[in-house]
Formats: C-alpha cells, sequence, structure tokens
C-alpha cells in the first residue's frame, strides 16, 4: 500500500489521533493528549480501525469507586482500628464502644473480623471482657491490607489489583457503603504494523486541508498546500433506508398473485355473529370449535342482527337438511346461540357473506381475503391466537376438485413451493375436503399449510339459493412464509427485531 496515499486520505481528527497510539493506549488519556471530546476520538479510532491503521478493543471490568463510609474511612482509619486501639490490653464491650466512638452496627462487625484474624480473645465472667493478642498489636502496628487499599487512587479497576489485594475487596464488597462496583466499559487503542509505518513516517498536520471555503477561493490560500483526498472504497457502515415490515410486504404480495389470477378481494369486519361466522357455514352449535376454549366471544354488544329470511333457510339445513337432500344435524337449532357476537374464527366468514350476495347472472366468480383472524389458542413457537388467513373462493356451475388443485398449484408456486400435495381431510363444511401441504425444502419434509374442499350443499344452496359448485381454501400466512424469512418460531415474525426488519428480503416481483 502506498503510505503517501493513505496519509492523504487521513481525517484531520485521525492525523491528531494516530501518533499518539505510539505511547498511549488508553481512550481516556488519547483523548486527553489529543485535546478532543470523546467522541471525536471514537470516530477517529473507527476511522482508523477501517483503514486497518488501529484495532479498536473493547472490555468489561469492574470499575471501584468509594461509597459513603469508604470516605469516612480512607480519612480516619477502618472501625477494627480504633476497637483494637480502644483495648490496650483487656477491656468491656461498653468501654471499647465509648472510646472508639462506634455504632452497635460496627461493634458487630469488629468483633466478627477481628475475631476471625485472630486479633482479640473474649472471656465471659460477670460481664464480657476483650483482651488483644499479639496478632492484634501486629495489626495496629502494620496496619489492615483493607485500609491500604482504600488508600489508593480511586477509581481503580479490579483487573489491575495485586493477588493479594483481592481478598481484600472481596470482603469490604461485603460490608455496608464502602465500595461501589461498576460495570464500565474500557476502550483500548493500538496501531496496526502499517499504522506504525505512517507513524513513523510522519504525519504533517498543518499544510493539509479538510475542506475548500470562499475565503481560500478568493486569497488563493489553498495553492500551497494539499488537499485531502477521499478513499470512496472504505467500509462504511450500511444505511438501513425505511421500508414497510415484511408482512405488509407479504400481504400486498399474496394479494398481487390473487389479482393477477382474476380474482376480487373481500373484506369485512373482524367482529361477527355466530351465524355469519359458524353456523351459514353449516358448523352444528354443539361443535367443540364454538367453545369459549377456541372463541373470542364479544361481552359488549353481546348479540348482533341476523337476516331473517336466510336465517329460516340456515336453520331448515342444521335441523333437517331443507331442500338440499341431507337430513342436517338433527337438532333442535338456536337463534339465541347464532346472535352472538365473535371475534372472526376465520375469513371464510367473508365468503359466507359474498356468496349471499351472489346472482346467477354475476357466475362465474373469484374472490380472495387476506385478513386477522383469531383463535382462543396458547401461544407457541407454531400458533398465534391472532394470525393472518389467506382464503379463497371459486363460484362456478362447471367448477371441480381438479380446478381447485390447480389454483392451489399456481398459488403456491409462487410463494416459492412448487410441490403441492393434496390429502383427504374432513371439515364441517366442504365435501370432499382436503389438507394442503407443500414439500419444505428446508426441513426435507412435507407440511401442512392450509385446508381446502368443495362447500357442501347444505353451505351453498342456503346462501345462494341454488346449488353450485364453490371450490374453498384457506391457509395460515405466517407459517407460509416462514422458510422464505428463515424464521423457525412463528412468533419471531412480529416480535419487532430491528435487525431482522433491515436484513428481510423483499418478495420477488
Amino acid at each position: 500500500m502506498d503510505i503517501e496515499k493513505t496519509i492523504a486520505t487521513l481525517h484531520p481528527l485521525e492525523r491528531k489521533v494516530l501518533p499518539i497510539l505510539k505511547t498511549e493506549n488508553s481512550f481516556e488519556k488519547i483523548s486527553e493528549k489529543a485535546k478532543l471530546q470523546k467522541v471525536e476520538v471514537m470516530r477517529a479510532l473507527q476511522w482508523l480501525q477501517n483503514k486497518k491503521l488501529a484495532r479498536i478493543d473493547k472490555k468489561l471490568q469492574e470499575q471501584i469507586v468509594l461509597d459513603e463510609n469508604g470516605l469516612r474511612y480512607r480519612e480516619k482509619g477502618l472501625p477494627e482500628r480504633s476497637f483494637l486501639q480502644a483495648i490496650k490490653d483487656k477491656a468491656s464491650l461498653d468501654e471499647i464502644k465509648k472510646k472508639a466512638n462506634l455504632s452497635n452496627e460496627e461493634m458487630g462487625i469488629c468483633l466478627g473480623i477481628l475475631k476471625g484474624k485472630a486479633a482479640l480473645e473474649i472471656q465471659k465472667g460477670k460481664g464480657i471482657e476483650i483482651s488483644i493478642t499479639d496478632n492484634g498489636k501486629k495489626l495496629i502496628e502494620k496496619g489492615f491490607i483493607e485500609e491500604k487499599l482504600l488508600k489508593k487512587d480511586f477509581p481503580i479497576y479490579a483487573s489491575e489489583l495485586k493477588d493479594e489485594e483481592k481478598p481484600a475487596l472481596e470482603n469490604l464488597k461485603k460490608r455496608k457503603s464502602i465500595l461501589k462496583v461498576n460495570i464500565v466499559k474500557i476502550i483500548t487503542a493500538e496501531p496496526t504494523e502499517l499504522g506504525k509505518k505512517i507513524i513513523h513516517h510522519g504525519i504533517d498536520e498543518k499544510n493539509i486541508l479538510d475542506r475548500l471555503t470562499v475565503d481560500m477561493l478568493k486569497s488563493g490560500s489553498w495553492k500551497n498546500k494539499k488537499i485531502r483526498s477521499y478513499d470512496v472504497a472504505i467500509n462504511v457502515p450500511n444505511i438501513s433506508g425505511g421500508k414497510r415490515h415484511f408482512v405488509n410486504q407479504t400481504i400486498e404480495y399474496i394479494k398481487r398473485i390473487w389479482l393477477d389470477m382474476g380474482f376480487r378481494e373481500m373484506q369485512g369486519n373482524y367482529v361477527q355473529t355466530s351465524f355469519w361466522d359458524l353456523d351459514a357455514l353449516f358448523v352444528p352449535q354443539d361443535h367443540p370449535a364454538r367453545d369459549m376454549q377456541d372463541t373470542f366471544y364479544i361481552k359488549d354488544p353481546k348479540e348482533g342482527k341476523l337476516p331473517l329470511e336466510l336465517m329460516k333457510r340456515v336453520k331448515a339445513a342444521h335441523e333437517n337438511g331443507w331442500t338440499t337432500g341431507s337430513k342436517g344435524w338433527q337438532y333442535e337449532w338456536s337463534e339465541k346461540i347464532a346472535k352472538e357476537n365473535l371475534l372472526r374464527t376465520h375469513t371464510t366468514v367473508l365468503s359466507a357473506q359474498v356468496i349471499a350476495k351472489l346472482k346467477k347472472e354475476n357466475l362465474p366468480a373469484k374472490f380472495f381475503s387476506v385478513g386477522k383472524v383469531f383463535r382462543n389458542e396458547t401461544l407457541s413457537w407454531k400458533s398465534l391466537f391472532e394470525f393472518i388467513q389467506v382464503e379463497g373462493i371459486v363460484v362456478d356451475p362447471n367448477a371441480n376438485f381438479r380446478h381447485l388443485k390447480g389454483y392451489l398449484k399456481e398459488f403456491f408456486a409462487k410463494m416459492g413451493f412448487p410441490d403441492v400435495r393434496i390429502r383427504p381431510a374432513h371439515f364441517p363444511y366442504t365435501e370432499p375436503s382436503a389438507e394442503v401441504d407443500v414439500w419444505h425444502p428446508g426441513k426435507k419434509q412435507w407440511v401442512e399449510l392450509g385446508g381446502s374442499g368443495i362447500f357442501r350443499p347444505e353451505v351453498v344452496k342456503p346462501l345462494l339459493g341454488f346449488e353450485c359448485p364453490v371450490l374453498a381454501w384457506g391457509l395460515g400466512m405466517e407459517r407460509t412464509i416462514m422458510e422464505y424469512y428463515k424464521i423457525t418460531d412463528v412468533r419471531d415474525i412480529y416480535k419487532n427485531d430491528i435487525k431482522q426488519l433491515r436484513e428481510a428480503k423483499l418478495w420477488m416481483k
């Protein structure tokens, strides 16, 4: 590397900081010697590191400062010294306390510490008498190692203490208001081999211009100086521009798939009656999915209004099959249960409402929805209680099961899953019914992503007024996109991790 060219790219802050690294590596000392603010030094060091001229080391260390009692004991000595000095040869506890001017708490601490150091003997007679031992006399003469520690220039760092000082530190840390321990980040820096060469070569600070001003251009003073060059190849921090959350990007992408296939979007309210969410779809009123354990019911308003004529047809379908040729569910259908408001458990409620508005002359018709649904489920790595469902229906007198499979294969191929498998299943409102599996390239196995089928006559005829094949499917969007975003826990989709949001890739257009 050409040293002259590298020097020419150095910022004024770098020119001040780099030579100091020859003799100083402490961040504080560098800042002090360069007469720069810490933020300026940090910026210069980061630039130097990017140019491979310096290395920055950051470590977490215990920084120790004196607390209230520590400051007092630093000047007057530890209570245990006063305790020993008050004994002379022998004394009672009251005499020691009065003479040493110690609190009850300090007396208790002194007794424990000095007994542990074999500095005193305790004799019990009419009262308790304390006598000093030879060890105690030596402690008064030589001093306590804890006192020597308190005399140091604070703040100090635990890593800088000698081995014999560390036990004293631990003893003082256990005592009240003597020391405060803070975890601080220690920054050091040193020049690399290239940095050392540049320091040895010498850096001109005075005859280099970082910028041109109007006055310089007018006076011509810039002509006798060098202008700093800019290194356009240097690594710089990534700038993350604003963008939509990847879930919103996915929703728009999915909508575009269905719109391009000629579908129209369905929309509706989160709060629906049980009638539209369940009864209109031929789900019996004693079905387990209606329980509070599976569904969020609304307390206020508790009930909604029902379409009377349609209600009569749905009631008949449940009780005896109406005119569909079915026997229905063979129970007494309750209008009160059907009126109960709930948070929609699937977007199929929108399919029911759209079918009820269709006329023969509007057919064939294709609709889709991408919207939130709510299930009273336990939150886990694979389940959410609030998620987005992708729904689709095709109302067409000529539709068949082959068409259903074709729509699903086309959609999943555009979502990155070209291999689709249809498996027999059971749903209350479709017959035939099928689970939709896709081949998961990461897990190397088939993964279930949704349900599908053809609506039963007990669903279609009461809503539409006549029998007609209605292809239908629904799938959870979050589970569908986990592989694309390399997410293994469905909860992570909504955790708002800034790094994840910045790095999330866009959907292919």
